[in-house]
């Protein structure tokens, strides 16, 4: 998996490390293949706009259309579905599509990255949206309605869920000592959801993340709690410029998406190097098997590096090479996100 890296700034986010880890496995395209893919897109997209123009239920046209451009994406060789986004991105029917509150603040990345918190909020139907969703057009609520209750959104709040209840799970197994470690921690959702964190069963959560905002919510939101707001990247963990200490659980929730192979091994035996005996370490990262990835890509502007079980059990497998741990994977329950577990055995 190593190799070298072109870097970028504190995120370890590689760019174009995303296309080139689907190129990795891919055949060269077919000729013709640009010449079919650029038709079939077309047609989807002017079905798509008539549809738009002809009062066609919301939902039921951003439905055939994910499911299309899910397909080009599947079907075609990555260097012709780069080609083809572009040309998605820039169709009148995106006019449409970024009425959605959610599309849009993807699309447009206020705050100059991929999957931040604010996007996230979206995706939970948090009160702290409620006037951006209503100062949004009709068509604009409608089309959030969809999106919200999709498939990569419904894996996104079963994985707030998940996180929520390991905390509870590892706490109740060590009340009033706890600590747990959330890297790229967002604004911190499962932290509201977890009872031990309420009844005070958590001696210390650390929430880090590189966005200055995201910490500021944290740390505005969790004051008096045991939740310390800490900020910090990737890079500056890997590079130990933060005295954190062990833990029994740390998680990294909405990271692994970003980031290349060799950056994720190396976070990963990092942080499993942080865990006590019989701490555990998960990192989840959404799956092959997402079906809006199509839409995600083009008219969200939001690429993921998807991973499959095995690609994940690869990662743990390369990061605790000699240790004492026992490794487990699985995916949700609608098969979007893949979780990886790793217990620190003695």
């Amino acid at each position: 998996m190593a190799r070298s890296l072109v870097l970028d700034g504190e995120s370890l986010v590689a760019p174009g490390e995303i296309r080139q880890a689907a190129r990795k496995f891919a055949a060269p395209p077919k000729p013709g293949d640009l010449i079919v893919a650029k038709a079939e897109l077309a047609i989807s997209l002017d079905v798509s706009l008539r549809q738009f123009n002809s009062g066609v239920e919301p939902g039921a046209i951003i439905e055939r259309l994910t499911e299309a451009l899910h397909q080009l994406r599947r079907r075609f060789h990555p260097d012709v579905w780069d080609v083809i986004v572009p040309i998605a991105q820039s169709h009148p029917v995106a006019h449409y599509l970024h009425q959605d509150p959610l599309t849009r603040w993807s699309f447009e990345k206020p705050r100059g990255y991929s999957g931040d918190a604010r996007l996230l909020d979206f995706i939970y139907g948090r009160p702290e949206i409620d006037d951006a969703v209503a100062s949004s057009s009709d068509l604009g609520r409608s089309i959030y309605a969809y999106t919200r209750n999709a498939s990569s959104s419904v894996a996104v709040r079963e994985r707030r869920d998940i996180l929520a209840r390991r905390v509870d799970e590892i706490a109740s197994a060590r009340p009033g000592s706890t600590e747990v470690l959330a890297i790229a921690s967002g604004h911190l959702r499962e932290g509201p959801l977890s009872r031990a964190l309420g009844t005070g069963a958590i001696k210390r959560w650390v929430a880090l993340d590189q966005d200055p905002i995201s910490v500021g919510t944290v740390a505005r939101d969790f004051a008096g709690t045991s939740v310390e707001a800490v900020n910090g990247s990737v890079k500056s963990v890997l590079g130990g410029r933060h005295a954190l200490g062990t833990f029994d659980f740390v998680y990294a929730a909405g990271l692994y998406d970003y980031l290349p192979d060799a950056v994720a091994v190396k976070l990963t035996r990092k942080c499993v190097g942080m865990l006590r005996p019989g701490g555990t370490f998960l990192f989840a990262n959404f799956s092959p098997e997402t079906d809006v990835d199509g839409y995600m890509e083009t008219f969200m502007n939001w690429a993921l590096l998807l991973r499959s079980e095995h690609e994940m059990g690869l990662i743990a497998g390369e990061s605790v090479t000699g240790a004492d741990v026992k490794v487990s994977v699985w995916s949700g329950s609608n098969r979007s996100i893949v979780y990886c577990e790793i217990e620190r055995t003695s």
